[in-house]
């Protein structure tokens, strides 16, 4: 039977150091993020790829020919939301690739959890047949209920 394949625990001092992290960054960003009901996604939508090009496209027509650029808008604003596009799917992008190693990881010490407890029950099982009183009659009976067939 596979037992503790992964051994590699997090102290209370790392938990404390990822809480004062995470709180950390939630307190830089949260001010800055919303979130949309139903309707506003509906409405705003999602930018494709070719209207990614056609925004960039743009931006290098400002850049390179600024007098061919419409003076309707407001360009310190659009290089600003272009700026903040690129820091929030690049940092989205990171949360999504730590948090899907964190569950994996997750599955990895609850597979060991259910290995031992596995140990432990057929352990419960073997000293209630060989040692009956002292207990372990209760708990057997206890752990039994999870393997119902």
């Amino acid at each position: 039977m596979i037992q503790d394949i992964i051994q590699d625990h997090f102290t209370a001092a790392d938990q404390t150091a990822w809480d004062t992290g995470i709180s950390a960054l939630e307190s830089i960003i949260q001010a800055r993020l919303r979130n949309l009901d139903e309707d506003e996604n509906n409405k705003y939508g999602s930018i494709d790829e070719k209207n990614k090009l056609f925004v960039d496209k743009v931006d290098d027509y400002r850049n390179s020919q600024p007098t061919l650029s419409s003076g309707d808008i407001d360009w310190t604003e659009f290089k600003a939301d272009k700026f903040d596009r690129k820091f929030l799917e690049t940092g989205a992008a990171r949360l999504v690739a730590l948090a899907k190693a964190m569950l994996e990881t997750k599955r990895l010490h609850d597979f060991d959890n259910f290995q031992n407890a596995l140990v432990d029950y057929h352990y419960t099982e073997y000293k209630n047949q060989t040692s009956p009183g002292l207990g372990y009659d209760t708990k057997y009976a206890e752990l039994k209920q999870f393997f119902t067939t």
